[in-house]
C-alpha cells in the first residue's frame, strides 16, 4: 500500500511528460509488464480513429514493432484496439487465443495476431480509459515479459490487477493535463505565444505591440503555427494548441 500511494503521490506532482512515462514503465516492468503502448485520440469519427500525427502515442516496444503496427497501420486491425474502441475497463488477451480457437478473426486480424507472435507480443492486459467525450479515446496495452504465458498473467491480475489498473487510470489523467506534441508539430515560443494572445482575444495590431514586432511579423508566426499543427485557420490552431497543452504552459 504505502509503494502504492508512493506512486500515486509522484504522479500527481510530476510536471514532465518524460518523467512521468519513465517512472510508469518501471513501475509496470514490477508487475511483469516490460512493453507498453498508450495512445489516445481526441478526433476520432465512425470509420476513423483520425490522423495518426494527432495521437498522443508513448511507448517503449522496438522501432521495428511500431513501423509496423503505427505506420504502416496495422493498429486498425488489432483485435484488441477493436475492443478498446467498444468497451471501458481492462481485458485479457486471453480472448485473442478465443477467437484463433473459434475461427472468428478476420484475415487482417490473423495477419496482425501472427506478428504480434513473431514479436513476442504473446500475453498481455488492455486497459481501456473512460472517454470525455465521443470522439476521444485512451487506453493501454501492457504486454508481458517474454517467457509468461497469459496464464501467468492472468493470475498476476488476480492478485494486483486493481491497483494495476488505479495506477494506468491515473496515469492516463494525468497525461492529458501534461505538453505533448508530435516531433514535427511543435510550437516555436514565438508562435506560442502569439497563439496565446490570439486566445485571449488581441488582434493582430495588438499582438504586434505586445511582442514588439510588425504586424507581418505576428501573421509569419500565427500562419507557422497553423503550419506546424496542419490546420486552416488560427481558431482551429488555438483549439488543437489548447488540445495538446500548448499554450499557457509554465517553463519549469
Amino acid at each position: 500500500m504505502k509503494a502504492l500511494q508512493a506512486y500515486l503521490m509522484f504522479l500527481s506532482n510530476c510536471q514532465s511528460l518524460e518523467e512521468l512515462w519513465a517512472e510508469h514503465v518501471a513501475q509496470m516492468t514490477t508487475y511483469g509488464f516490460d512493453r507498453l503502448i498508450y495512445g489516445f485520440t481526441r478526433y476520432r469519427t465512425q470509420t476513423s480513429l483520425g490522423d495518426p500525427e494527432d495521437f498522443v502515442i508513448l511507448t517503449n516496444q522496438p522501432q521495428e514493432y511500431m513501423d509496423v503496427f503505427l505506420g504502416e497501420g496495422r493498429y486498425f486491425h488489432a483485435p484488441m484496439v477493436k475492443w478498446a474502441l467498444e468497451h471501458e475497463g481492462a481485458g485479457s488477451w486471453r480472448m485473442l487465443f478465443d477467437m484463433v480457437n473459434t475461427g472468428t478473426m478476420t484475415a487482417d486480424e490473423r495477419r496482425m495476431f501472427e506478428f504480434n507472435q513473431k514479436m513476442n507480443v504473446t500475453a498481455g492486459y488492455t486497459i481501456s480509459f473512460k472517454s470525455i467525450s465521443a470522439r476521444s479515446k485512451g487506453a493501454m496495452a501492457l504486454t508481458a515479459r517474454p517467457g509468461l504465458s497469459q496464464d501467468d498473467v492472468d493470475a498476476i491480475w488476480a492478485e494486483h490487477g486493481r491497483d494495476i489498473h488505479l495506477m494506468n487510470n491515473i496515469a492516463h489523467l494525468k497525461i492529458l493535463t501534461l505538453p505533448y506534441s508530435a516531433p514535427n508539430r511543435a510550437l516555436t515560443k514565438r508562435q506560442r505565444e502569439a497563439l496565446e494572445w490570439v486566445g485571449d482575444g488581441k488582434t493582430t495590431q495588438d499582438i504586434a505591440m505586445l511582442m514588439g514586432l510588425t504586424p507581418a511579423t505576428v501573421e509569419k508566426h500565427l500562419r507557422l503555427a497553423r503550419e506546424s499543427l496542419s490546420v486552416e485557420t488560427t481558431a482551429q490552431a488555438v483549439l488543437k494548441a489548447a488540445f495538446q497543452n500548448q499554450m499557457f504552459v509554465m517553463d519549469l
